[in-house]
């Protein structure tokens, strides 16, 4: 054996060796691999179920939005009959007011040329009665100035 053969020797030694050395690491990272992997199967294993019952919870949050979307169309249309509505009766409102405007400066001249009248006609009752008892006055007056001449 020469010098090239007794290196060779050495190396592949020290290459089994090395692959020795190295094999422990290797196996126990393999047993961490092996922990690891059971580890995500068994958090596989409990999330698939909660994300199922997401998946049906998001579901039935859809379904009531679609509800609650389909109800508010219905209320959006009926305040839509509500602004309708809001808006004849102010119509009606601006009619009726227009028109007791109307009324009332069509009844009120009349009523107050018949109050003038009435006002007219009493004071010149008053004045009446009062020319008529004067009248009576004076026609006494003069029938004792004849008696009283007599």
């Amino acid at each position: 054996m020469d010098g090239g053969e007794i290196a060779a020797l050495i190396g592949a030694g020290a290459f089994a060796m090395l692959v020795l050395v190295l094999a422990v690491p290797i196996l126990r990272l393999r047993h961490t691999i092996d922990a690891a992997t059971r580890a995500i199967n068994d958090l596989n294993d409990r999330t698939e179920p909660m994300l199922r019952n997401v998946n049906l919870t998001i579901e039935g949050v859809n379904t009531t939005l679609d509800q609650v979307h389909t109800s508010l169309d219905g209320v959006n249309v009926q305040l839509a009959k509500v602004d309708t509505i809001t808006g004849h009766v102010q119509n009606v409102s601006a009619n009726v007011a227009n028109l007791t405007t109307v009324v009332s400066a069509a009844a009120a001249n009349p009523l107050v040329k018949v109050a003038a009248f009435g006002y007219g006609v009493r004071k010149a009752a008053a004045a009446r009665r009062g020319a008529e008892e004067e009248r009576e006055v004076k026609a006494e007056l003069k029938a004792r100035r004849r008696a009283g001449r007599r």
